[in-house]
């Protein structure tokens, strides 16, 4: 018995190293995840490494069918981190994030108003949810440029210079934005309007 313990110990943590290689097979993955879903921390660590995975700089990277099947079960999982993960993945399916963005939690849909996949259905909804969501639309090139207007005079400066460093700001709003009051945001803006113009 306690050599049958000692087994499951040392599996434990064999997985647990396996996780943290972004190169293990992504079907090794699964077949982990499928084998320790009722450990949290197991399922936590598969969240991550699918994240570590993914690039927001290359969307194709890594992208499959058994990413996308990952997805679908981390994003019913108990563990709030799990959930987290996946709402921030440039990889999650849209039929995904359209249930994160209803999470109980308000960081999960926070980063569900981050991603690049969410569509402006989805964001349209968050401009009327908490400020940390709302806040979240702010870099995010599908926002709607009317929310992005709207967004440019927040109080808050950061949010204000994502909306300045977002690849979708028009012109109008960053000429209202290079009359910032805040200088790092007048000069975010002037870059990017000189950008635009260039």
């Amino acid at each position: 018995m306690a050599d049958k313990i000692a087994q499951k110990i040392k599996d434990r943590e064999e997985v647990l190293d396996l996780l943290e290689i972004k190169d293990t097979p992504i079907e090794k993955i699964e077949k982990i995840f499928e084998s320790y879903k009722s450990d949290q921390e197991v399922v936590g660590m598969v969240a991550m490494n699918l994240s570590l995975r993914t690039s927001v700089y290359d969307r194709e990277q890594e992208k499959s069918e058994t990413m996308t099947r990952m997805m679908h079960k981390l994003a019913t999982v108990e563990d709030m981190g799990s959930r987290w993960a996946v709402a921030k993945n440039p990889h999650t399916p849209i039929e995904v994030l359209e249930l994160l963005a209803k999470d109980s939690v308000n960081l999960v849909r926070a980063l569900v108003a981050t991603n690049p996949n969410t569509p402006k259905a989805i964001l349209t909804n968050f401009f009327s949810d908490e400020k940390i969501v709302r806040d979240g639309l702010s870099g995010n090139p599908n926002t709607p440029e009317k929310y992005l207007n709207i967004l440019a005079d927040d109080k808050d400066k950061m949010v204000r210079l994502r909306i300045a460093e977002n690849p979708s700001v028009t012109e109008k709003i960053l000429k209202k934005l290079a009359l910032d009051e805040d200088p790092d945001i007048t000069k975010a803006a002037t870059i990017k309007l000189e950008e635009k113009l260039s």
